[in-house]
Order: C-alpha cells, then structure tokens, then sequence
C-alpha cells in the first residue's frame, strides 16, 4: 500500500462519457494511468490521448508535473501534445481561410503550455508562423491570432530571438509604424518588439531605428489605454538598452518633444485610474533621466579644465561683477589674486584660495557646481540675494552658499538615489517630476533657498553647519513623502514646514518615547502584547483572504501576466490561478489550483527561493531579492513562488504564511503595528493620568500597626 501522500483521488472528464472518479497513484507510469482511462471508456491507441486540467490554464499533465495534482482535481481527457500539434501545423497551412484562422486561434491558445510549445517547434512550426507574418498581407483576425501564438511560444525561450530574420522583424516594424490597422495587431507587435530589444545589440539597433521616438510619442497619445501602455513598455525597453550617450541623445529629444508635460497632464491626471504597469514604466523613466546626472556626480572638478574654471569664475563674477570690473584696472595681479580669494570666501567656499578643491569630492562632485551655475543664471535676483546678504554679516552667522549646496547636491542624490539600479518592480514614481523639464535643478533651486531660511530660523552658527543640514534633509524627505503633484506645492509646503514645526515633531515624537519608557508602562506593554499580537494574526489572515494580485517576472523582463492568490474563509487552503489585466479581486471558485494549508512544510524568502537561485545568470537585484518568497509543499521539490508587489505586501503575507505554519511572525511590518497599537491601546489606559508623573517603582507598602485592637465589636450593638 503506497502512503497516501503518493495517492490522489481525482475525477476525469470527456465530452459524452460519464465521469471517472479514480485514485491515481503517482509512482504508476503515466502511460499505465492513461490505458486504464482509455480502457474504462473502450478507447483504443491510449497513446494518442493525455490528461490536462480541465479549469483554468488547462495545463498538459507530463511526468513532470504530476505532483501538482492535488485531491479533488478534475482532469480531461484529450488529444496528445503530439497529435494535437501536428494536426494544427497542418491546418495552419490549409488553403481554407476558416480551418485556418480557426487553427491559428487554437494554437494562440495552446502554445501556452509548454509541453505542447515543444511539440510544435520541434515541427519547425515557427517557420509557418514566420511565412504567416512575412507573405500575408491580412491585418484581421488571423494575423492577430498567429502574433498571439509567436508570442507565447517564444516565452518558453526554446528558440533564440536571434534567430529571426530581417523581413520578419521588419514585417513587425511596419506594422507599428501603420496607421490603418487594428489596434490588437499593434499592441501584439509592440510586445514582441519590446520583448526583442533586451536580448541583442543588433536587434536593439535595427528596432531603434525602424520605430523612432516620433511614431512612440504618437502611440503613447491614443485614447487605447492597452496601446499606449506597450507602446511605453517598448520606450522604456529601448532606454534601458541603450548605452550612456544613446540614453542621452534619447531623452534630450524626448524632451524637446515635451514628452514630460504629456505624461503629466494626459496619463497622470487622466480620468482613468493608473494602472500597476504604467506607474512602474514611470517609475522607470524617472530613474533613467535622474541617473542622466550620475556621470557628473561621480565626475570631480579638474583644476586645469578651462571650461570647468570658466563656471567656477562665473558664480563669482555674477554677484560680485562690479567690484571685478574695477579692480581688474586698479590692482595688481598679487592684489587682484587676493582680492578674488575674499570674493570667493564671500561665496562659501572652504578653500577660498583654490576653490576647485573643495568640489574635488565626488559624490557630488561636478553636479554641485552645474546646480550652483544654473541657480546663479536662473534666479539671479534670489542668488545675489543669497550670498550679499550672508557676505555682509560679521557676526559668524553667515550661511556659506557654496558649502552649503555641495552638501545639498549630495543630500538630493541619496533622497533620490541617484546612480542606483533601476527595481524591477517598484511603482514609487514623483508626479511632480513630469511636471518640469529641468526637475533637479529647479528642486536644487528651492531647497537651497530653503537651507537659507532654516539658518536663519536656527541662529545658527559654522559649527551648526551639520545640524542646519540634517533639519533641511527631514525637511525635505517628510515633505516629499506626501507626494506634491508640483514643484509649486512642494515649495509651499517644504517653507511651511519650517524649524519650530520640526522641533514640535521631533518633541512629540521624544515626549511619546519617554512616557513609553516609564518601568510601570512598560510592565503593561508586556502584558499587552499577547492581546495585541493576536490581533495582528487576524489581520494577516483576512488579508490572505482577502488575496492579492501577483506579477510573473522572468530573467529577460518584467512580465504582463498576472495571477492571484488567496487563503479559503477557514484558512484551510490556498486557491490561486493565471487572471487577466483588470481582474481586482476574482471569486475563490475562479482560481483551479489549491494547496492545502497542511501540506505547506516551510516558508522561504529572498536568496533561499528557488526562483531567485534560477536567475542567478545576472546580477541580483536587489528589490526583486526583498520581495521574493516561497512556499514548499507536499515535498521539498515543490515550490509556489511568489514576488511581492511591494514590501508592505511581503510582510503581510509572510507573516500570515508564519501563522499558518504555527511560527512567529517576523516582518519589520509586524513590529511597526505592534508599537502602533501598543501605542494606541497605552494613551487610552493613561488617558485619567495626562499630568501626572508615573513614578518608576510602586509606592512603599506601610508597616503593620503596633497592635491590632482598633477592630470595632459590633456585637454589643446588635443586642
């Protein structure tokens, strides 16, 4: 007798047959299990049928894949890859324009299993697909289902997009760069030229020239949300395989074509919600044109170029221009030398008399002096505002304006991780950013006004340098974190939120620190927390119920499809399956596949997953590694993986995954709610005690009285 877990009850299907309702073991051959169906409904040659799933994906059953079979699975009956794969082959080639398209429409929707993809290809079916696309010169409904099949069955990679010819590629080219054709065709082929550029140089260059910006710019203008979403996964695409001077010239034209102002006004404010996809595209954009500044952030001054000497001279020579004039016809060189070096004293430098040293330092290195430059011809009024009036203060409370904005350049770099990778799944995009063409320097622009007004708000002095500093990065990082749709709004509120505000801040949150320090208080935490950590067990169940939606996301790209997962309301199994763009929140009885919650043996997250181990041919990154996690089921082989869409995610499921596995929840995010609570549930039980000072240890107990005689007789008095 086998042990169960090598047993799963299961029923099987086929069109006008009852049911079977069969125990499949799983150390039996699959061509043993196969004959006994066929020979239950008198079937002959078992060997021209196979099982697959009959909801959802619908997925071949293979030697391979058979321990997914779960108990009370339904199956189907069917054709086998094989001879469903030459009987498509051969219709794709039929003269009959029905059979045809009927036949290209089937093999759209098989060629997602990846056991019947290796059928087909192995029949050179990929050549029939090409001759489809190169000689047809349909654009309806047959071209369209013959680009769906080349799509899904070049995900299972069997074959190298290298491998495509000139005319195919060319053939895909022109029909983007078509006006009159059906909107799906050109979706289908932007995806397959977006899914093409990261995987060769070559064919990077022949895309980039063949579909040029314009034509993007025009794709990204339709009323099609679908259509200008890929045609923004292609730019995006084409950017980030583009090299540093390609990426440049690109976003300079972009640029020119006021690309930003249209994204702002047309996809950020549209009417229509932003979708998951498009918010991580801008996310992206804003990281390839912030890190257009790396190279001269990483860049130190060069004493000896003429050109960087010439900016350096022009901060000077801008608010001190007179002075310049007169004394060069005056002085001597020694005497104008030494008079330069006051000036540039005046101006903050800490090396008054070689000033280029002090931007030597890279990070922020040459970033610092273009910002200093383009405030200085920008805002010239401000600028001289600026230093003449921290120049004329003798009192040493003078703000040094070329210090302070080198400090500055470095603080922004580090807010706006300048120079950092680009995540493959963050969403975390500035709608402020699309907004203005020269976004870094206008918010340089603001913010080192702002370090002025913070000085002097604080009184401060040069040995306050730091500090002054270190409110102006709270300032702006609490102010960027609630997202200011413009720069206008962000300077609104960066001003409004000025020292005294960040004291009070910094005061409530120490005061709330201190009373939770208290001995009594924390006693009661502790007595708290079980309570409250229940409390949060609830919650990551319901959310597990609740479900979420997760993205596919291979080695080669970030993926479109999508599927969902969420624990049953008795928190006995989990249901999950492949859903469409659009779909919130499917009905549990929508997803096929389940594993029960008494199967999963462990959890595993970041470097221990097996699907972060699979991509381990690049480099890691490093969002994608803080986000991964896994279950293993059934037995250690056998793994659903997951990528979370952002780290709240992640916390909430690995630790509701915890609870099911009887563990200790362990997330950052668990810690954050609990104090949340904590906090919470400790001003309403203190609430009667506000003014009143919690003494660390209990009041003495007073000594027992000499004797003990005061007791009232009460006896006398009843009688």
């Amino acid at each position: 007798m086998p042990p169960p877990k090598d047993v799963v009850k299961i029923a099987i299907q086929m069109v006008g047959a009852i049911p079977q309702l069969i125990e499949l073991q799983q150390t039996k051959p699959l061509a043993s299990v196969l004959k006994d169906v066929c020979d239950a409904w008198s079937l002959p040659n078992a060997e021209r049928y196979a099982l697959q799933y009959a909801d959802g994906r619908q997925t071949y059953i293979t030697e391979s894949n058979r321990r997914d079979i779960k108990n009370g699975s339904i199956l189907r009956l069917t054709t086998s890859p094989d001879q469903e794969a030459e009987r498509l082959f051969i219709g794709i080639q039929s003269k009959n324009v029905d059979v045809k398209t009927d036949s290209l429409k089937k093999l759209a929707s098989l060629s997602q299993d990846i056991t019947f993809a290796q059928e087909f290809i192995s029949r050179n079916g990929l050549k029939q697909i090409y001759s489809i696309v190169e000689e047809g010169n349909d654009t309806g409904e047959m071209l369209a289902h013959a680009l769906k099949a080349f799509t899904e069955l070049m995900e299972h990679d069997f074959v190298s997009w290298e491998n495509l010819s000139t005319v195919f590629i060319k053939k895909i080219v022109s029909y983007v760069n078509m006006n009159a054709v059906d909107a799906s065709i050109q979706q289908l082929s932007l995806s397959i030229l977006e899914n093409m550029v990261p995987t060769s140089r070559l064919l990077f260059e022949l895309v980039k020239k063949e579909v040029t910006l314009d034509r993007l710019l025009t794709q990204l203008q339709a009323t099609n949300a679908q259509l200008q979403l890929k045609a923004m996964a292609l730019l995006i695409a084409l950017l980030l395989s583009a090299t540093d001077a390609e990426r440049r010239d690109m976003m300079d034209y972009l640029r020119e074509k006021n690309i930003r102002q249209f994204i702002h006004k047309n996809i950020i404010h549209s009417s229509e919600p932003l979708g998951d996809e498009m918010a991580h595209y801008l996310y992206v954009l804003q990281s390839v044109s912030l890190n257009l500044c790396e190279h001269r952030m990483k860049t130190p001054m060069d004493p000896y170029s003429q050109e960087q000497r010439d900016l350096l001279q022009s901060l000077r020579q801008t608010v001190f221009e007179l002075e310049s004039e007169v004394s060069a016809g005056t002085f001597s060189t020694e005497r104008r030398r030494s008079l330069c070096a006051k000036e540039f004293r005046k101006l903050g430098f800490m090396n008054n008399s070689n000033p280029a040293d002090d931007l030597r330092r890279a990070p922020p290195g040459l970033l610092a002096l273009d910002n200093m430059v383009y405030f200085s011809r920008n805002t010239p009024n401000a600028y001289s505002r600026f230093v003449l009036e921290n120049s004329s203060r003798e009192d040493k409370h003078e703000c040094p304006f070329a210090r302070s904005s080198i400090t500055l350049t470095l603080i922004l770099c580090e807010i706006l991780h300048i120079g950092e990778p680009c995540s493959e799944t963050a969403q975390a995009f500035y709608p402020m950013f699309f907004g203005q063409d020269h976004f870094f320097e206008e918010l340089f622009c603001i913010c080192i006004q702002l370090v002025n007004k913070t000085w002097k708000e604080m009184r401060a002095t040069q040995e306050d340098f730091d500090k002054v500093m270190q409110v102006v990065r709270e300032q702006i990082t609490r102010t960027l974190s609630l997202k200011p749709t413009s720069l206008e709004l962000f300077k609104t509120r960066v001003n409004a939120l000025n020292y005294s505000e960040i004291l009070k801040l910094r005061q409530t949150e120490r005061l709330h620190q201190e009373e939770t320090l208290a001995v009594p208080v924390l006693e009661l935490r502790e007595k708290l927390k079980p309570e409250l950590l229940e409390l949060i067990r609830q919650q990551r169940l319901l959310h597990l119920c609740e479900g979420t939606l997760f993205r596919k996301i291979s080695s080669r790209r970030r993926q479109d499809k999508l599927w969902y997962c969420r624990l049953s309301p008795n928190h006995k199994v989990l249901h999950y399956g492949d859903v469409e763009e659009g779909v919130q929140s499917p009905p549990i009885e929508s997803l096929p596949e389940k594993i029960p919650v008494a199967d999963m043996k462990m959890l595993l997250v970041g470097k221990e997953c097996p699907h972060t181990k699979e991509k381990s041919s690049g480099k890691q990154n490093k969002d994608v590694l803080e986000l991964a996690f896994s279950i293993v089921h059934d037995v250690e082989e056998y793994c659903l993986n997951f990528i979370a869409p952002t780290r709240y995610e992640f916390c909430l499921w690995t630790d509701g995954l915890n609870v099911l596995l009887g563990n200790e929840m362990t997330s950052e995010r668990t810690q954050t709610d609990l104090d949340v609570l904590l906090s919470m549930e400790l001003k309403l039980r203190l609430l009667d005690l506000e003014n009143i000072s919690i003494p660390d240890e209990p009041p003495p107990i007073p000594k027992p009285p000499s004797n003990l005689n005061f007791c009232c007789d009460f006896s006398h008095a009843e009688q």
